[in-house]
C-alpha cells in the first residue's frame, strides 16, 4: 500500500488545518476531516452524531473506524481509492491495533463535535 500523500513518503499533519497523523506500518498517513469526507462517512455508516455516541459508549465497530479514517485521508482522490487499497488500509489499521488508533480516532471525533479548526 502506498502512502496517500502525493508529495512526500512521510507527510506531516498540519494541526492548524485540522489534520491528524495516523501511523500505520511505519507510514504516516494524514487525516483531514473535510466536509466532503464527513459526508462520505455519513453515507457509509450513518449519522455522525450517532457514530460519536457509539464511540463514547464503547460500541464503535472496527469497520466504522476504518471508514472514518479512509474517507478522511488527505490527498487521496476517489480515483485512487480502489477496493484493494481500502482492504490493505483496513489490514494496516488492524495490525496497528486499537491503542495506536485511539488518539487519532478521538481527535477526529472531537472535530466532528466542535468543528474543524
Amino acid at each position: 500500500m502506498s502512502a496517500p500523500a502525493k508529495n512526500s513518503a512521510n507527510p506531516q499533519a498540519n494541526p492548524h488545518r485540522g489534520e491528524i497523523a495516523l501511523l500505520l506500518d511505519g507510514v504516516a498517513h494524514v487525516l483531514r476531516p473535510t466536509f466532503a469526507a464527513l459526508v462520505a462517512v455519513e453515507e457509509e455508516v450513518g449519522p455522525l452524531l450517532a457514530m460519536v455516541e457509539r464511540a463514547s459508549g464503547g460500541e464503535l465497530k472496527l469497520g466504522e473506524m476504518v471508514a472514518l479514517f479512509w474517507h478522511c485521508l488527505r490527498d487521496a482522490s476517489d480515483a485512487a481509492r480502489e477496493a484493494a487499497d481500502r482492504e490493505a488500509f483496513a489490514e494496516a489499521v488492524t495490525r496497528a491495533g486499537l491503542a495506536a488508533c485511539a488518539q487519532p480516532l478521538r481527535a477526529l471525533l472531537v472535530q466532528v463535535l466542535k468543528g474543524v479548526l
